[in-house]
């Protein structure tokens, strides 16, 4: 067995450095004070001094050890998780996996509810047991060690884990990269999946589909064709770090594996273009640590260049979400479709790829609806893992 017991202790020394950073930074000029041309200068001078000056590391560090965390090594790379067991015996094991610009962090405030749904109000009947993976390459699973990590050998590392752990048999849950791995999951380990849910679905169209465009509209409805037409004006405008990270990943690691200020703006500006906010206002919905934890788990493990690489090696394998994919997925499928989601997918496309039996629509919450949402997102895994319980 390769798992090992994990606690976050960053050195002290690391810190420092990245004081001495935050507060030499080197700031743009800029003609717009808003975000019209990509992360606001005014809204990162703000976050990057209260980085600086207000924010308690060590608070963070220990609210992120609050629950087990582990290492493992599994399809020849590290892995980070936590793993925490419900207090409920006949709960059921679930995974969640995060995506680009996401960690473990977003799901930190669901680990309490879903593990023990009694100690947060809820029916103890709808417990799990959860493993959270960092991705081979991100955050504390730290860089990759091997080329050729793609989403692939993702799902691979992840089934790995569950295989040391003990489980035979699971749910997976994914947005984004997590969306895709899962999907991957339901593929090549169907005969371990109790379910496969999703808030990302990626189901489009083959070429060769999109050549009869009648018969591929057939039961999209006008609601559904709407929320493309909103979500393609979003992604039109703000995917050209997926170009840059699918071609020359390492260019840009050496500018965010250098400034963290740098860093901080890559990932707030899509925050900000991508979650479902008040008129535009990050702390709407998230709070200046909630952001900076995110951002820490890149920053103090280096993982800006391994992290992006996935990017690469999936677009040099075909496994990347831009290549398409025709497969079919036997395995019960959730979706809970949410309104700024980047991937409108509408359902009559998701049924002809996948075997739907749980399909919600959210009120509110965008691209990273675990961080955003996270009692929503708890009550839609509740409410999916009850068709499989008995």
């Amino acid at each position: 067995m390769s798992i090992e017991p994990f606690e976050i202790d960053i050195p002290q020394a690391d810190l420092d450095d990245l004081h001495r950073r935050l507060t030499t930074t080197r700031w743009p000029d800029t003609v717009r004070p808003g975000w019209e041309d990509g992360a606001s200068v005014a809204y990162m001078q703000e976050l990057c001094d209260y980085w600086a000056d207000g924010y308690d590391w060590q608070a963070r560090e220990a609210y992120l050890n609050a629950f087990p965390q582990f290492t493992a090594t599994a399809a020849g790379e590290r892995v980070h998780f936590y793993h925490v067991r419900s207090p409920e015996p006949d709960a059921l094991p679930m995974v969640l996996i995060h995506g680009y610009m996401g960690s473990v962090v977003e799901f930190r405030e669901m680990l309490g509810p879903l593990s023990d749904p009694a100690a947060h109000g809820g029916d103890p009947a709808d417990a799990f047991h959860l493993v959270v993976p960092s991705l081979p390459g991100y955050g504390f699973s730290g860089p990759t060690a091997n080329p050729g990590v793609d989403m692939h050998r993702c799902a691979d590392a992840i089934a790995g884990v569950m295989e040391q752990l003990g489980y035979d048999r699971y749910i997976v849950q994914g947005g984004d990269w997590g969306a895709l791995v899962t999907r991957r999951m339901a593929e090549a380990y169907a005969d371990r999946l109790i379910a496969a849910h999703f808030n990302m679905l990626f189901a489009q169209p083959t070429a060769e589909e999109s050549a009869d465009q009648a018969k591929v509209m057939e039961g999209v409805t006008e609601a559904e064709q709407a929320a493309m037409a909103r979500s393609f004006e979003v992604i039109s405008g703000g995917t050209g770090y997926m170009a840059m990270l699918s071609t020359k990943p390492q260019t840009l690691a050496m500018a965010h594996n250098d400034s963290p200020a740098g860093l901080a703006a890559w990932f707030i500006e899509k925050y900000q273009h991508w979650c479902d906010l008040e008129d535009g206002d990050l702390e709407s919905v998230f709070t200046k640590d909630q952001l900076l934890d995110n951002v820490m788990l890149y920053w103090i493990t280096g993982t800006a260049a391994s992290s992006g690489r996935l990017y690469l090696e999936s677009a040099r394998t075909g496994t990347s979400a831009l290549d398409s994919w025709a497969g079919q997925i036997t395995v019960p499928t959730g979706h809970a479709a949410y309104p700024r989601e980047l991937l409108q997918t509408p359902r009559a496309w998701a049924e002809r790829r996948y075997n739907i039996v749980h399909w919600s629509v959210q009120p509110k919450g965008g691209h990273f609806a675990p961080f955003e949402q996270p009692e929503l997102f708890t009550e839609d895994l509740r409410a999916f893992g009850r068709l499989f319980r008995p």
